[in-house]
């Protein structure tokens, strides 16, 4: 069968062949055991519903076995045959254009390159799935494959519940992952059904198919590196930058140094990931003695190399290590995924990668243990260098919230409202007042045609439009915009194309309307193909997460959700191609909200229309919110937009005098 025959096959009418168990692919870690008796075959009896009475006594063993074997149901046998990669658009079958962008992009999550654990459908984070198990991505894109620009899509955390009558202007797709009743939230509760395979954990990009590989997140963290080391007013060059976490989007961490310039020593315990980023080039060399990193670490210093260096074990070794050496740290962070603590997020110190995957399945109880103590001792050792002069800050990965709940010394001795840590979180210092504030996000566009030379052209229309928005840009955002320029200017020469023909860049509104409308504009004279628009869900709108996003809010609303359901309900009668909502995000089940959308543009007058109505209400819904919070830079970005568009009227705080209270 072609490519085009097996997607409009869906699940297949008589049984593939079994298959092996991969080894050499990068495979999630076994689940802990969370089901009875009765709930393992409620859990078949979910799995068995995807297909023909026929082939159910064939099936039951083999899931049974997967059940046991890995905690969930993944029904490797109908893994497809053919690469998991993303197409031209023109490759994919089907009646619209805008579902084969949405195809495109499912390939592009599920791609071995960009895909942390590709035969379990998980994106990165550990557990960001685009869907629980095959049969669902078999049906999803067969349902893609006939639909109309009449149908909508309707996905029930990673299910496909059907084609629904719709219209043109609606979204293709509406997806849902996660949305638990809020007391069915807990990490265990996560566990349980997604066992039971009736939700699942789509992270952020993961399951809203709009993740574009690590270098989504490599230009935030350049924004970030850069401006922390801005905050200590020291240059990049001889600076060091200590972090970890090579997986998945942590993995961007490395590169993200380089292009800021510095020294980055990231820590991972996982040698396989490890080897990938190094093969990718994302990590200059890969180190697993202390002794000789510390040297290595010394060298750079001194002859400010800008170099990063993998450490092939646990990070609490580096920190400690370091101290006891006494290297000077200038900035430090940490990016393994804490949001999944107990199932492959973070790693205890003192045992081995294989031993710590056998407890986490077999004693979770003392896994658990393991790693509350290695928290504390990784808590205790920034504490030793942040008094030497280390600035460090939380990457949103929850590690200060879940340091504190294992009782590490991490909580400020003098707590207000938002500021209980130690340690600011980087959107609290850096992204939220200096970007998110201003309506400055993650804006993110991919080349649908898979052409490397229509990325260069998209590259070029951003620069020159950017370069012609900063002649009339306010001081406010000055350095924002010197930052993109100096960004898109670069991308090609840093190589960040992982899968997809994929760019990222920060914009605001009003950047990201003329970066759209200046491609849809290229699209129509022929100059070149289809462009699918959309970004990080790590924006200035679309994610509620009083941790991280939201976590320079101090009005008291961070704990609220309404912003992120805004985001997507109004992006979704507005033109989006596609909208997602999540529970669980980055920080952790039932620690966050938060959504995305995608859109095709096609050179039409259509999607011009709909690009200047979304885009306009998915940046200015957040900072609205957000001035609303008197954040001083949201004021002045949302008074500024109003002065742009004469329908746009938004209630403003008065600010009272603190002398009076």
């Amino acid at each position: 069968m072609t490519f085009q025959e097996q997607i409009q096959q869906g699940i297949p009418n008589q049984l593939p062949q079994t298959k092996l168990y991969e080894t050499n692919i990068n495979h999630a870690p076994k689940r802990k055991e969370i089901l009875g008796e009765e709930e393992k075959k409620l859990a078949l009896k979910n799995a068995l519903r995807y297909f023909d009475p026929k082939f159910h006594a064939e099936l039951i063993p083999e899931f049974k076995q997967e059940l046991e074997d890995y905690g969930r149901i993944y029904m490797y046998r109908f893994r497809p045959d053919y690469e998991m990669k993303a197409r031209s658009i023109a490759d994919y079958p089907g009646k619209s254009e805008q579902a084969k962008a949405i195809m495109l992009m499912i390939q592009n999550n599920l791609d071995y390159a960009v895909a942390q654990h590709p035969h379990e459908l998980i994106t990165y984070g550990g557990n960001g799935a685009v869907f629980s198990n095959w049969a669902q991505y078999l049906l999803t894109m067969k349902y893609l494959s006939e639909m109309t620009n009449e149908q909508t899509l309707v996905m029930y955390s990673g299910h496909p519940m059907g084609l629904f009558p719709s219209h043109k202007d609606a979204p293709r797709v509406v997806v849902t992952n996660g949305m638990m009743i809020p007391n069915y939230s807990k990490p265990d509760d996560w566990e349980k059904f997604n066992a039971l395979g009736v939700t699942q954990y789509g992270q952020m990009t993961a399951g809203s198919y709009m993740y574009i590989g690590p270098q989504g997140i490599v230009h935030g963290t350049t924004i970030t590196v850069l401006n922390a080391f801005r905050k200590i007013n020291k240059e990049p060059k001889g600076g060091l930058f200590v972090t970890s976490g090579l997986g998945g989007m942590s993995g961007a961490q490395p590169k993200a140094g380089n292009i800021a310039g510095c020294v980055t020593v990231c820590a991972e315990v996982n040698p396989k990931i490890t080897k990938i980023r190094h093969e990718q080039k994302w990590v200059n060399e890969i180190h697993e003695n202390l002794d000789e990193l510390v040297k290595r670490v010394r060298e750079a210093q001194q002859n400010k190399e800008t170099v990063s260096l993998a450490y092939l074990g646990n990070i609490v070794e580096v920190w400690e290590k370091f101290d006891q050496e006494d290297l000077r740290i200038d900035i430090g962070s940490d990016q393994t995924s804490l949001h999944n603590p107990w199932a492959g997020g973070y790693y205890p110190a003192g045992q081995s990668f294989e031993e710590s995957n056998a407890m986490m399945a077999e004693n979770p109880e003392l896994f658990k243990e393991k790693v509350q103590e290695t928290l504390r001792r990784h808590a205790a050792a920034i504490n030793k260098h942040t008094q030497k002069g280390t600035y460090f800050f939380d990457y949103g990965n929850a590690f200060l919230l879940e340091a504190s709940r294992a009782g590490a010394d991490v909580m400020s001795e003098n707590p207000t409202l938002g500021r209980e840590f130690k340690y600011p979180s980087y959107v609290q210092d850096i992204m939220g007042p200096m970007c998110f504030d201003y309506g400055f996000g993650p804006f993110r566009w991919v080349c649908a045609s898979g052409n490397p030379e229509d990325l260069q052209k998209t590259d070029n229309i951003a620069c020159t439009v950017l370069e012609e928005m900063i002649k009339n840009s306010p001081e406010e955002i000055q350095q924002q915009m010197k930052d993109n320029i100096q960004w898109i200017k670069g991308a090609q020469e840093n190589k960040l194309v992982v899968g997809s023909q994929a760019r990222i860049l920060y914009a605001d509104a009003e950047g990201r309307m003329k970066i759209a409308e200046a491609f849809n504009k290229a699209i129509k004279n022929g100059e070149i193909g289809p462009v699918v628009l959309g970004r990080d869900h790590h924006d200035v709108s679309g994610t509620d997460s009083p941790y991280r996003e939201t976590s320079n809010i101090y009005d008291g609303s961070r704990f609220t959700a309404d912003m992120a359901i805004h985001n997507v309900i109004g992006d979704s009668f507005r033109g989006a191609t596609w909208v997602s909502i999540h529970n669980g995000g980055g920080v952790g089940w039932g620690e966050v909200i938060n959504g995305g959308f995608g859109m095709l543009l096609d050179g039409s007058d259509d999607a011009d229309r709909r690009l200047k109505s979304m885009l306009f209400w998915d940046v200015n819904n957040g900072i609205s919110r957000r001035s609303w919070a008197r954040n001083e830079g949201a004021i002045f970005a949302i008074k500024r937009a109003m002065e742009v568009e004469p329908n746009l009227k938004v209630t403003l705080p008065n600010l009272v005098d603190e002398n009076l209270l």
